[in-house]
């Protein structure tokens, strides 16, 4: 590697150059634990779901959704073997299947898990998870009750990039993280033609719900002060919703922002820089997929070789996460619980972008908008 500046880091470490750290980033599988599978929701992103449990040598018995024919469709993608139905229902009264992968949208989506549970289902819910925050902490009192496990897909988590970075901070590599920044500039044009064009705060809610959880993830016990949130629309975007989107969280000792340019049609990039006492960690690319990773520490600098990629690496993670979690008879680290502060920095966000000021995380308690 060059001695010149890396990523635009500017001065690097006396260092020299050292072996990239060894950490545990990628997805794990249970051991033994392969119990039937549901996927309720059998949409666009289904694809990537199953692609991935079909890889893993996981059992998906039901694909369900409102239209036959995409359940049908998956099946004979993926697993040929499993029942379809329009009928979520007929999903939870078998007693083969122990865990439901609910992938609808969260309007009909808390009603699904809610039966579920009722029916001693373990769930991963799609992100985000829910509308309503005393809604999410009713579900997670009733899966309690229910002894059974309440996961989120937040599959963010397990993405290489920010799953590498994330264990170098737990690992102490980076030492007291003060300083978490996001850029992204893409084409998000492609949602002007979906149900996604609906969504008054796409950007801010339905995306960058990724970001808030990386964000509660990079700084992990803090407790965030404040949002400041804004969105503005380009001059050439195709979406109904604002293309441009910014939120900064103020923490003790600490700050967080992400930038979002969703109308990009030349020199895309997406980069995360994390600043702490010991070190600082940046990961760059052209897009969510493609990243390349660098820590520049005391003792030098690196930059690891890692594997997969996001929509892999991502949906393998969560379901894994789950199943690792039953398994070892503990909650997952992707638990609703956790999830929901998460959820209370976005909704933070949407309520300070439609206030123009200032909001305290938590105290808004439903996604403002609708």
């Amino acid at each position: 590697m060059s001695d010149e500046p890396q990523y635009g880091i500017g001065k690097l470490s006396d260092g020299g150059t050292i072996a990239a750290p060894e950490l545990p980033y990628l997805p794990r599988d249970p051991k033994r634990y392969n119990p039937g599978i549901g996927l309720i929701g059998c949409g666009g992103i289904s694809e990537y779901h199953l692609r991935e449990y079909q890889k893993a040598g996981y059992r998906v018995l039901a694909l369900c959704d409102a239209v036959r024919e995409r359940a049908e469709k998956r099946r004979t993608e993926f697993f040929p073997g499993a029942e379809v139905t329009t009928d979520y229902r007929r999903v939870l009264e078998r007693d083969d299947i122990e865990v439901i992968d609910a992938a609808t949208h969260p309007r009909e989506r808390a009603a699904i898990i809610e039966e579920a549970i009722a029916c001693q289902k373990h769930v991963l819910s799609q992100k985000p998870f829910v509308l309503d925050l005393d809604d999410g902490e009713r579900l997670i009192r009733e899966a309690d009750q229910a002894g059974v496990q309440l996961a989120v897909n937040q599959n963010g988590r397990w993405a290489p990039h920010f799953s590498y970075i994330r264990e170098a901070i737990h690992q102490g590599l980076l030492g007291d993280v003060s300083s978490v920044f996001f850029t992204l500039g893409w084409d998000h044009g492609w949602t002007a033609d979906t149900d996604f064009n609906k969504i008054k705060h796409l950007l801010l809610y339905d995306f960058a719900i990724h970001w808030f959880d990386i964000i509660h993830c990079f700084l992990p016990g803090r407790i965030a002060k404040s949002v400041f949130a804004s969105i503005e629309r380009t001059a050439t975007q195709r979406p109904d919703p604002p293309m441009l989107a910014q939120a900064t969280i103020q923490f003790d000792g600490a700050q967080a922002s992400v930038v979002l340019n969703g109308d990009v049609r030349f020199g895309q990039q997406d980069r995360t820089y994390v600043a702490g006492t010991r070190g600082t960690a940046i990961s760059i690319g052209q897009d969510l997929m493609q990243q390349e990773v660098m820590l520049e520490l005391e003792s030098g600098r690196c930059a690891p070789a890692l594997q997969g990629s996001w929509f892999t690496n991502g949906f393998r993670g969560t379901m894994g996460e789950l199943l690792c979690s039953i398994e070892e008879g503990r909650a997952p680290n992707n638990h609703a619980r956790d999830n929901l502060v998460s959820l209370a920095l976005c909704f933070a966000a949407v309520a300070s972008a439609e206030s123009g000021k200032p909001v305290v995380p938590g105290e808004v308690r439903r996604l403002p908008g609708g």
